[in-house]
């Protein structure tokens, strides 16, 4: 039975750069959706740039560009990135985008005829100084139970509670630096905790196949008991200015950004379905056939798992057919880290010169359908690629094809066909499909590679190299090439929906056109000649996982100092810190770094005879014009740093967002000269 489906990934928010932490996600569900196209199934993969919010909108304003402008740079950055490591969309789209207000709205107007909407007013706080309402991760402060500083303000990071923002003390905006006021306005609110939604949650957070058991567990536990009233209701609303769409008939009002995130998919799949001929209609239905298949990080599994399916299912939609969490990714054990050199983009992976699908076999390798943890660990990223694809897979073929070149015209064995190891090899498509079917990733790759392991024994067994030497074992040569050509294409077929690229050479290579999953019972035979083996993969060299690191650690640039976490006993004495020499300097001429997406360079007086040049890692946050006559804050007495793009001769400050979302260069008011001490 042919099925068809709708994939999704989370939409990646259109405020910063792709880094291998979110490969993770969307290279698991390339995978998925490969598979699932070589059996034949209907399936479609969309995915869009989620645009919508504050940070956008400051980022923006920082740049001194328009919102449109930002997001529509930033997808063609998002969608380079994907593309590099084959990710297939099959639509790559925008949630600000006609489609999606239409389908928000529709979405709002059936639940407010339900009764779920409710408006009530909210005290929160407000920053004076850029007039406008602050978003919980906008605010700063004291935590209110045990007293650590800059926290943020929804929770504590030193011990874990919980609060409202207006509950911080001595708060501050991280917008402006200014001290918040409280202000009452009007919000519009989802009922969650109406009877009808908790009843529906609880069913359909509990059918069996729907999430995984983590997942369901943790349902569970953020409903509580019943009656319990642990669900809250979902702030909808957020006031202007704020970049997004409009709430109907609420002037000033704006959708909360996570209510038009997820109706992105469907504006997605519209866009795709209106192209193609197909009625998307069809897959929004409440008594639909068709699937629709999230893939999401477990961070977000309250926005999927709760809100999404309720609004659906109360404005007279279909909910999701499953929701596929994973977790984190983790490098050598610990998580990423821009000053260890970790916290990888994937335009510097790509750049560095390596492969994307050393990536895609390593993450493939480590995969399950669990919500645990990946962890990237370098040393053994270089020793699987090395020894499972080219020590194994790859020399399957570079140990036979010529052979087959030399002395038989290319052209495999007809007999050999239904040797013993190909009918044990065609034996584990059944176990390794249903493996690639359950994103147990992980036991198919191990289950290709125990045939991989059988096929290089066998090879060694016959030993073609020898049995070449001798005319009068041609026979046994060509079986021994054909078998292992079959052997590897057996294996392609396995391993193509996790290398795509490596998989359409090797087709190449065979002249057997596309496979698919049905090919596995279609062998080789002596009417196709195969072409002379070429080289398919390289294998990884530490140097260029040390120049991979190196050249993250570079792209910070000079644009922050370390933070000592103060709160957590990290203490440093006032010795300590007199060592730093902090100072005023004026800005005299900024420019963008050739060959650098995220540097400027900076000439600053410090008040010395000559100014200072400075690198620094501001790009996407300052257009240079803006800092050309400003006053900034310099370590000046850094040691200087030779960098790939000249001398780097002190450090700019700058406050920044932990997501990198917004940043600022820090400054003084009042009267000021270049070079005033800062003590």
């Amino acid at each position: 039975m042919t099925r068809r489906i709708l994939v999704t990934s989370a939409l990646p928010y259109a405020n910063g750069a792709i880094h291998l932490g979110h490969l993770v996600e969307y290279i698991q569900t390339d995978i998925w959706v490969r598979f699932q196209k070589m059996l034949g199934h209907e399936v479609y993969y969309v995915c869009a740039d989620d645009t919508h919010g504050t940070p956008v909108m400051l980022r923006a304003q920082a740049e001194g560009i328009s919102p449109e402008e930002l997001i529509a740079r930033v997808s063609l950055e998002h969608q380079r990135d994907f593309a590099s490591f084959f990710v297939g969309f099959d639509n790559y789209y925008s949630t600000n985008a006609p489609e999606n207000q239409a389908h928000c709205e529709t979405i709002y107007k059936r639940l407010r005829e339900q009764g779920l909407i409710e408006t009530r007013s909210v005290e929160q706080f407000y920053d004076p100084v850029k007039s406008m309402f602050l978003p919980d991760r906008f605010i700063k402060g004291e935590c209110p139970k045990c007293g650590a500083k800059d926290q943020y303000g929804d929770s504590c990071e030193v011990c874990g509670a919980t609060y409202q923002p207006t509950e911080l003390k001595n708060a501050y905006s991280t917008v402006s630096g200014a001290t918040p006021v409280r202000k009452s306005s009007d919000h519009y609110f989802f009922r969650l905790s109406d009877p009808r939604c908790e009843q529906f949650l609880r069913q359909w957070t509990q059918s069996p196949g729907r999430l995984q058991i983590e997942g369901s567990r943790k349902m569970q536990e953020w409903l509580g008991e019943e009656g319990s009233g642990k669900l809250a209701d979902w702030d909808i609303s957020r006031d202007a200015p704020y970049f997004g769409f409009e709430i109907p008939d609420a002037p000033g009002k704006y959708f909360y950004v996570w209510l038009d995130a997820p109706v992105g998919y469907f504006a997605s799949f519209q866009n795709l379905c209106e192209r193609i001929g197909v009625d998307y209609q069809e897959f929004l239905a409440v008594d639909t056939q068709t699937e629709m298949i999230h893939f999401i990080g477990k961070d977000i599994l309250y926005f999927h798992a709760l809100f999404w399916p309720a609004m659906l299912q109360f404005a007279g939609l279909r909910t999701p057919t499953k929701v596929n969490a994973h977790g984190f990714l983790t490098v050598d054990g610990a998580k990423m880290s821009k000053s260890r050199g970790t916290f990888i983009t994937a335009e510097s992976y790509i750049k560095q010169g390596l492969n994307p699908e050393w990536l895609r076999y390593y993450f493939a390798a480590k995969l399950n359908s669990s919500m645990e943890d990946l962890d990237l660990n370098f040393t053994d990223f270089t020793a699987r690629v090395n020894s499972d694809l080219v020590g194994k897979y790859i020399n399957i073929a570079s140990r036979s094809a010529g052979f087959l070149v030399k002395f038989f015209d290319g052209k495999v064995q007809d007999n050999a066909m239904q040797h013993p190891l190909l009918q044990q090899l065609r034996a584990q498509a059944a176990t390794i499909a249903e493996h690639f079917d359950e994103r147990e990733y992980g036991k198919a790759i191990r289950e290709i590679m125990a045939g991989a392991d059988a096929v290089n024994a066998y090879v060694d067994q016959e030993k073609p190299w020898d049995l070449a030497k001798n005319e009068d074992k041609r026979t046994e040569l060509h079986t021994a090439c054909s078998v292992c050509l079959e052997a590897f294409r057996l294996l392609t077929v396995y391993l193509k929906p996790v290398l795509p690229t490596l998989a359409s050479n090797a087709e190449q290579l065979l002249g057997v056109g596309q496979l698919n999953w049905r090919s596995v019972n279609h062998p080789l035979e002596s009417s196709q000649a195969i072409s002379p083996f070429k080289h398919l993969m390289q294998r990884v060299d530490a140097k260029q996982i040390e120049a991979l690191i190196e050249a993250n650690k570079q792209s910070l640039g000079a644009s922050a100092a370390p933070v000592t976490n103060a709160a957590a006993g990290e203490f440093i004495a006032i010795d300590d810190f007199a060592k730093v020499d902090l100072r005023l300097g004026k800005v005299l001429s900024c420019s963008a770094v050739d060959g650098s997406t995220k540097l400027l360079q900076l000439s600053v007086d410090l008040g010395e005879v000559k100014p200072r040049n400075i690198f620094s890692g501001i790009a996407a946050h300052y257009k240079p014009e803006a800092l050309v006559g400003q006053f900034v804050v310099v370590v000046a007495n850094l040691a200087p740093r030779k960098m790939k793009f000249g001398v780097s001769e002190g450090m700019v400050l700058c406050a920044a967002a932990d997501n990198d979302s917004v940043l600022s260069t820090l400054t003084a008011t009042g009267p000021l000269t270049p070079g005033m001490k800062i003590s």
